[in-house]
């Protein structure tokens, strides 16, 4: 049998996010670097009477400012606007737009997309109304004739975590292979993964991947706040979100959105483009433990990491030329909570073994939330910023050490790794409820 062909190169052509901390690439990164927080009361819904009445909402967001002609994709849910706004900046400076010989057919989408926001308040009352005192059960007529006359079609229709790839689609012609993954907090990783696999394999030449998501609900918040997951410094929002601290109680809500171009190398070449970086590894797992816990040794995290690793071609266990591990920095899943961020731990000390201590590894969603399906993209994007600049953000709010935490997780300040030599590779971490791990190796690109 004829050898199997090796598998393609994939680069990085594009990325754009929405943020809590903003909506461009380098305005975004500035605040990281400085250690800037995005945290504030709640202003979606009423939520004074919530245990956890903060969060990170993105502020002052317009579609028009992102597509100028927006049509009926400004009445979609504010998911699917943070995507479209965020795969407008990575179609920008992909190149793309100006490319003749883009084959549709060729280009795809994969998002790691949560579902969109619930009509609640019509929802709510049209429940209430239905209601039957005297049988303790609901009319279903009168459920359905109230129902017609408050629930919008078009908003129902908008919940389903597929219509954002519906509307990025139809905004940038992408006809090619398309997939949405629900994998909880590791969505978004999971979709970049397996985009690039997709890729190798050469099932199409360019690929949207990322992720967008809003939990900043009545329903999303409630949720949380009875597993017990979100921080409750409600006098303190902006100290409320400290990964790995010893005083950390839970991770504050975010939202928005993070779009890649993924593209084969030959493709990247024969037009001309500059790649930002390279994806080498993807790695995944299941813990097969609980839903909301953790494996305790970390088993699945470990697998995850180790996988990509292994496809990156990186011995955790060695040093380069220069003395440094092979990794340069972990972008770590780190929520603030007091089961993940220790066993996180655990779960890379047991990967790197001696090296782990020597290898900066942060967490972003100290400064801007959680955004849930959403993280995972996001945090690659600073991945590869921190690639582009040499710098790796900070972990703030890292005041009280925890004897469970002892890696360098880059307290409080920004680190310029320039003089010891930049950021050539990156690791970038998502764990997500029902066991799901993802991890994403990039480096910078080499010819």
């Amino acid at each position: 049998m004829p050898a199997a062909p090796a598998p393609s190169r994939v680069v990085i052509t594009g990325c754009g996010w929405v943020t809590p901390l903003g909506c461009r690439v380098d305005d975004v990164w500035r605040r990281l670097v400085a250690g800037d927080s995005a945290f504030g009361p709640v202003t979606r819904f009423p939520a004074s009477s919530f245990a956890t009445n903060f969060a990170a909402e993105v502020r002052d967001f317009r579609l028009q400012d992102f597509l100028p002609a927006p049509g009926r994709h400004a009445s979609a849910p504010i998911a699917t606007q943070f995507s479209l706004a965020a795969a407008a900046q990575a179609w920008e400076q992909s190149g793309l737009a100006s490319w003749k010989k883009l084959v549709p057919r060729r280009f795809g989408a994969y998002l790691g997309s949560g579902e969109g926001t619930m009509d609640f308040e019509n929802f709510v009352a049209t429940n209430l109304a239905a209601w039957n005192a005297e049988a303790r059960s609901i009319d279903y007529r009168r459920w359905a004739a109230g129902a017609l006359r408050t629930l919008s079609p078009e908003r129902e229709l908008e919940q389903q975590p597929n219509l954002p790839g519906a509307h990025l689609a139809d905004v940038f012609g992408c006809r090619g292979p398309a997939f949405n993954c629900m994998t909880a907090c590791a969505a978004s990783t999971q979709a970049i993964g397996e985009a690039y696999k997709l890729l190798q394999r050469g099932d199409a030449d360019v690929m949207f991947a990322g992720g967008s998501h809003s939990m900043i609900h009545a329903l999303g918040m409630t949720g949380f706040i009875r597993l017990t997951a979100m921080s409750r410094r409600r006098d303190d929002p902006n100290s409320a979100a400290r990964p790995f601290d010893l005083t950390r109680d839970g991770f504050v809500m975010g939202e928005g959105a993070g779009m890649l171009i993924l593209e084969r190398l030959d493709h990247a070449q024969a037009r001309g483009a500059t790649p930002l970086a390279e994806i080498c590894g993807f790695g995944s797992s299941a813990d097969a433990y609980r839903i909301t816990d953790i494996q305790p040794e970390g088993k699945g995290a470990a697998a995850a990491m180790l996988q990509s690793l292994t496809e990156a071609g990186i011995d955790p266990s060695a040093t380069g030329a220069d003395g440094r591990p092979h990794v340069h920095y972990i972008s770590a899943h780190g929520t603030g909570t007091k089961e993940n961020d220790s066993i996180e731990t655990l779960a890379v000390k047991s990967v790197f073994g001696p090296l782990a201590s020597r290898i900066p590894f942060s967490s972003v969603k100290s400064m801007m939330g959680h955004l849930i399906q959403a993280a995972g993209a996001v945090e690659l994007i600073t991945c590869i910023q921190a690639i582009r600049t040499g710098i790796v953000p900070p972990t703030i709010n890292l005041r009280t050490p925890d004897p469970q935490c002892d890696l360098d997780y880059v307290p409080n300040t920004a680190r310029d790794l320039n003089p010891v030599g930049g950021v050539e590779t990156c690791m970038s971490n998502s764990f997500g409820f029902g066991g799901q791990n993802d991890t994403i190796v990039v480096r910078r690109f080499r010819p």
